[in-house]
C-alpha cells in the first residue's frame, strides 16, 4: 500500500502489447523461552499431531450465484420505497460477508445507516458500524487533535430525532362567559392543592375534557380530589404548567416518572410524549438503560426505549455478558419489541446474534438470540440467513436433531449451502453414503462450486477423495482444506518436501493461520527450526494469543522452545538480517526478524511501523492497524508520534488531516518519515499535475535526512515513479539505479518501465527477470514481465501468475481478451466466470458485461453491470455501460 505512489496496473493501455491480435481493445472498457528439553521439537510433529480438522460449516449467507443476488438487490434498490432500502442493504452486507469482503460489507452497512428511514434503524446500523470498526477508536482521538470531531456513528439525540405526532386539542381553551362553572379548578393532592385553568387541563385529553366539561359530577366542582392517582403535588404543578406552556421544566427523574404514569392514566398523549422525550436524557449508563427500559415497556414510551437501546448497543460486545441485558432482549414480547425498536426487530436481532456468535457460538446466549432471529424471519432470504445460522450453532453444540431441522428449513427456503450441514449430520450419524448422495445431487442440479466438491470429499476415501479435492481447488483455489489435506497426506507418505510445496501453493497468496501452523509441523519434521520459528513469529504477529495443536498449546510456548534451537542475533545482526530479507521480498522472513527485535530493548516505535508496512503488503489490514497504533504508543519523540498519527489518518481515509500531521512533525524536526508521509499523501490524493513538482521536492528533502537504506530505497523508488509520470526518464533511471545499489529489489520494476518507454522491450524483460530471480514472492513480477515479451511468453508468464496467485485478476482478463479477439466468445466469458466464481471483482464483471453486450446477451450484460455497481456504485464507466445496455433492453 505504501510501497509506491500510484499502482502500476498492467491494464494501463500504454503497457499492453500485442503481436497480430488486439486483446487490449477489450481491456479498454475498464480503464481505470523454556529450558532445552530432553526431546527435539521435531517430536511434536509425529503423525498423530498432523491432524487436519474438517472445515466448519460456516454460519454465513452463501447464495449459489452471488452475482445474480447482488444484481437483484441493486435493481430493487433502484425502484423500491425509501423505507425498504435499509433491509436490502443488510442483505447485501450479508452477501459480502459470505464472500469475505469486509470493506464492501462495511460500505453496505454504511449505506444502510445513511438511508435509514427511522431512528431505530439509525441506532442499529450505527452500533453495527461501531462494532465493525472496533479497535479504531484511536482515530477519533487523533482527529480531535486536528480539531475535527469524528462523530459519524456517535450517539444520536433520540428525543430530537424521533418524529413528533399531531396531537389533538380537546374542548375549548376558553371558558364561555355564560358558564356558571368557575374557569378554574383545584385539585386536591393529599394535604396540598393545585389550582389550574379548567379548560387548559380539559384540553389535554378526552378523559379530562369529559371529567371537567362533561356530564360528570367533577364538571360542577371547583375542588377535585386526585390523591389516589399516583401524582405528587410537584408533579401536578408541572402538569398545570404544561397545560399552559406545553413544556415541562427542569424536573427530577422521579417527578417525570410520576407524570408519565399520570399521562398514560388520563390518555394525555401530548403530555406523555413530552415526558417520554425528557426522560430519554436521563439514560447515562447501561444500568440506567436496563432499569428504564422496563418502565418504557410498561408505559409504552418509545423515545425512552430507543434511548435505552442506544445506550446498551454502544457497549457491544460487552453488554451481551450482562445477564440483565440478555434477559431484556430475550424476554421482550412482540409488543415490547415494537416499543423498543419499531419495525426493525429483525435488524436488531441479526446484529445481536452475530455479535454473540463472534464471541462464542456455543453459548446459550448465541443460541437464544439466534432462536429469536428465526422467529422474526419473514422473507425467504431472512429465513435462509436465520435458519442456516442457527443450524450451524446447533451443529457446533452437537445438537444434531435441532441442527437438522434448521438446515432443512434454510435449504427449503433456497439456501443450497445448508446441504453441507445436512450432509455433516448424516456423516456423523454413520450415513456417509447418504451424505455423499446429498452432495452429488446438489452438484448435478446446479452450477458446480468449489465448496460442493470439498464437502463431498469428506465422505469418500482414496483417489475419489483426492479427485474431489482437486476439483474443489480448480473451482475455488482460495479454499484452504484441500491444500492442507494433500500436504498432510504427503507427509504421512514421508514426503515432507512435496508436502511443503503443496502448502506453499496456498501460503504464496493467502496467509491463513491454520496453514502456517501445518507448515510449522512440516518444518519440524524436517528439523528446519529456523524456518519453523519464522512461521511461529508470523502467527504471533497476526494473532498474539493463537493456540496450536488443536488449541492445546500456546504458539508463544512453542516459539520459546524453538528459540533454544536457533541462532541468536544481536541488534546489529538483526538489522542485517532484516535488510537481507526485505531486499529479497521475503515478507514473512522480515516479520520474523522484526518480531525478534521487538523482544529486545530496541526502539519499538520504528519497528512496529515497519511491521505495519509488511502487514499491509501481506493484505492483513487489521493487524497492520494494530501495529501502527503500537508504533504511535511507543514513539520516542513528539515528531515521530505525529508521523504515525498521520499514517493512521491516511489509512482510514483522512488525507487532509494526515497532511496536517506531517506538517506539524516537520515544523518540530525535519525528518525522513515526515517528508515521506507528506509526499505520499500528496501523490496519492492529488489530481493536480502541479503536485508532481511538490512531491519531487518533498522526496528530495526526505533523502537529505538520516534514515536507513530500506526506507531510502523506497523513497528513491517512489521518486523514480514520479519522474516517469512527468516524462523525465533519465532522472527516473538514475533514481531506480540508485535504489538498486542499496538493494531495493522492487526498483527493477520501475527500471523495466523506463526501458519499455524508451522502446527497449528486451531490456525491460531482462530487468523483470532479475526481479523474478531475486524476489521470494514474485507473482507480481511475472505479471509485470508479461507486458514486455512476445505473445507466447506472455501467456506462459500469466499462467505462472495464476498458479502462484490465483487472486490476481489481470491474467484472467488478458486471456479472456485474447479469446474474444479469436472470436471464441463463449470461452472468453467462461475464463472470466472461472475467476468471478471465487472473487468478487469489479474489473472482471465489467469486462464480462462488455462481452455479453457484444454478443447481444442484454439480460446477462445488465446483470453483470448491476452486480459490478454493487461493488462500486460510483464507477463512472460502469454507469455508462449500464446506461447503454439499458437502452438496448426491450
Amino acid at each position: 500500500m505504501r510501497s509506491s505512489f500510484l499502482s502500476e496496473s498492467p491494464c494501463d493501455e500504454q503497457h499492453i502489447h500485442g503481436y497480430g491480435f488486439n486483446p487490449q481493445s477489450w481491456l479498454q472498457v475498464e480503464r481505470g523461552k523454556l529450558p532445552k528439553s530432553s526431546y527435539s521439537p521435531s517430536s511434536m510433529c509425529s503423525e498423530s499431531l498432523i491432524k487436519i480438522a474438517e472445515p466448519p460449516v460456516v454460519p454465513l449467507y452463501k447464495p449459489l450465484d452471488y452475482v445474480e443476488v447482488l444484481s437483484r438487490i441493486h435493481e430493487e434498490l433502484e425502484h423500491c420505497r425509501p423505507s425498504e432500502r435499509p433491509g436490502l442493504y443488510l442483505v447485501q452486507s450479508q452477501v459480502f460477508r459470505g464472500l469475505g469482503e469486509a470493506k464492501l460489507r462495511q460500505r453496505s452497512l454504511h449505506s444502510a445507516w445513511r438511508c435509514a428511514s427511522t431512528v431505530h434503524e439509525k441506532v442499529i446500523f450505527g452500533a453495527w458500524l461501531r462494532y465493525e470498526k472496533r479497535g479504531e477508536e484511536i482515530i477519533s482521538d487523533v482527529l480531535a487533535s486536528c480539531r475535527k470531531c469524528c462523530r459519524e456513528f456517535g450517539p444520536l439525540d433520540i428525543a430530537s430525532e424521533m418524529p413528533v405526532g399531531n396531537f389533538e386539542m380537546f374542548g375549548s381553551t376558553e371558558t364561555s362567559s355564560s358558564s356558571r362553572v368557575s374557569s378554574m379548578v383545584t385539585f386536591q393532592i393529599r394535604d396540598g392543592r393545585v389550582t389550574c385553568d379548567r379548560c387548559k387541563i380539559a384540553s389535554l385529553s378526552i378523559p379530562f375534557c369529559s371529567m371537567l366539561n362533561g356530564p360528570f359530577t367533577e364538571s360542577q366542582l371547583e375542588l377535585v380530589d386526585l390523591s389516589e392517582n399516583g401524582i405528587s403535588l410537584e408533579g401536578m404543578r408541572a402538569v398545570s404548567e404544561f397545560s399552559s406552556t406545553y413544556s415541562l421544566g427542569d424536573l427530577p427523574l422521579e417527578i417525570l416518572l410520576e407524570i408519565l404514569v399520570f399521562a398514560n392514566t388520563f390518555c394525555c398523549d401530548r403530555l406523555k410524549d413530552a415526558c417520554d422525550r425528557q426522560l430519554a436524557s436521563f439514560v447515562s449508563s447501561r444500568q440506567d438503560a436496563v432499569e428504564l427500559m422496563a418502565l418504557a415497556f410498561e408505559e409504552n414510551a418509545p423515545v425512552l426505549a430507543a434511548s435505552c437501546l442506544q445506550m446498551i448497543l454502544q457497549e457491544l460486545p460487552d453488554c451481551l455478558t450482562d445477564d440483565l441485558v440478555i434477559s431484556l432482549f430475550l424476554g421482550a414480547t412482540s409488543q415490547q419489541q415494537l416499543i423498543m425498536v419499531g419495525q426493525a426487530s429483525f435488524l436488531l436481532y441479526c446484529l445481536l446474534s452475530e455479535v454473540a456468535m463472534s464471541s462464542d457460538p456455543r453459548t446459550e446466549t448465541a443460541v437464544c438470540l439466534s432462536e429469536k432471529l428465526v422467529q422474526l424471519a419473514a422473507t425467504p432470504t431472512q429465513k435462509q440467513i436465520a435458519f442456516h445460522q442457527l443450524g450451524c450453532i446447533r451443529l457446533l453444540r452437537k445438537e444434531y436433531i435441532e441442527a437438522e431441522r434448521r438446515f432443512e428449513v434454510a435449504f427449503s427456503a433456497g439456501h443450497v449451502y445448508s446441504i453441507a450441514g445436512l450432509a455433516r449430520i448424516a456423516g456423523m450419524q454413520g450415513q456417509k453414503p447418504l451424505a455423499y448422495e446429498k452432495l452429488s445431487s446438489v452438484i448435478a442440479s446446479n452450477l458446480p462450486l468449489g465448496w460442493m466438491y470439498l464437502e463431498r470429499s469428506l465422505y469418500s476415501e482414496g483417489d475419489r477423495k483426492l479427485a474431489d479435492l482437486d476439483k474443489a481447488t480448480e473451482l475455488d483455489p482460495t479454499l484452504t482444506y484441500p491444500y492442507m489435506y494433500r500436504a498432510a497426506s504427503l507427509m504421512r507418505k514421508k514426503d515432507a518436501k512435496l508436502a511443503l510445496e503443496e502448502i506453499n501453493r496456498l501460503l504464496g497468496f493467502k496467509l491463513a493461520l491454520e496453514c502456517l501452523e501445518l507448515r510449522i509441523c512440516l518444518y519440524l519434521a524436517l528439523e528446519d527450526y529456523k524456518s519453523a520459528i519464522c512461521d511461529i513469529h508470523a502467527i504471533l504477529t497476526l494473532s498474539p494469543e493463537y493456540r496450536m495443536l488443536e488449541g492445546r498449546v500456546a504458539a508463544s510456548k512453542i516459539g520459546t522452545l524453538l528459540g533454544a534451537h536457533v541462532e541468536q542475533w544481536n541488534t546489529a545482526e538483526c538489522w542485517l538480517q532484516l535488510y537481507e530479507r526485505w531486499s529479497s521480498v521475503d515478507d514473512i522472513g522480515s516479520l520474523s526478524v522484526i518480531y525478534r527485535m521487538l523482544e529486545s530493548d530496541a526502539t519499538k516505535g520504528v519497528l512496529y511501523f515497519r511491521q505495519s508496512l509488511l502487514l499491509l503488503r501481506l493484505n492483513c489490514p487489521e493487524a497492520a492497524m494494530r501495529s501502527l497504533q503500537l508504533a504511535r504508543h511507543h514513539a520516542s519523540t513528539e515528531h515521530e508520534r505525529l508521523v504515525y498519527e498521520g499514517w493512521l489518518l491516511y489509512d482510514t481515509g483522512h488525507c487532509e488531516e494526515a497532511l496536517q500531521k506531517a506538517e506539524e512533525s516537520i515544523s518540530i524536526q525535519r525528518s525522513f518519515e515526515a517528508f515521506f508521509l507528506k509526499a505520499y499523501v500528496l501523490a496519492d490524493s492529488g489530481v493536480d499535475p502541479s503536485y508532481s513538482a511538490t512531491v519531487i521536492s518533498l522526496l528530495e528533502d526526505a533523502l537529505k535526512c538520516p534514515s536507513d537504506r530500506l526506507r531510502k530505497g523506497q523513497a528513491l523508488n517512489n521518486l523514480g515513479g514520479v519522474y516517469v509520470d512527468c516524462g523525465k526518464l533519465d532522472s527516473a533511471a538514475d533514481c531506480y539505479t540508485s535504489a538498486l545499489k542499496i538493494r531495493h529489489t522492487r526498483a527493477h520494476q520501475g527500471l523495466a518501465r523506463v526501458h519499455f518507454l524508451r522502446n527497449n522491450r528486451d531490456a525491460a524483460y531482462e530487468e523483470m527477470t532479475k526481479l523474478i530471480e531475486k524476489a521470494k514472492n514474485n507473482a507480481s513480477a511475472y505479471e509485470k514481465r508479461s507486458e514486455y515479451c512476445d505473445r507466447e511468453q506472455t501467456m506462459t508468464d500469466l499462467q505462472t501468475v495464476t498458479q502462484l496467485d490465483p487472486l490476481r485478476v489481470y491474467p484472467y482478463r488478458y486471456r479472456a481478451a485474447v479469446l474474444m479477439d479469436s472470436h471464441k466468445e463463449n470461452d472468453a466469458i467462461a475464463e472470466l466466470s472461472r475467476a468471478i466464481a471465487f472473487k468478487a471483482d469489479l474489473h472482471l464483471l465489467h469486462l464480462r458485461a462488455a462481452f455479453h453486450e457484444h454478443i447481444g446477451d442484454v439480460p446477462s450484460a445488465l446483470r453483470d453491470c448491476r452486480a459490478a455497481l454493487s461493488l462500486d456504485p460510483n464507477h463512472q464507466e460502469m454507469l455508462e455501460l449500464q446506461k447503454r445496455v439499458n437502452s438496448q433492453e426491450p
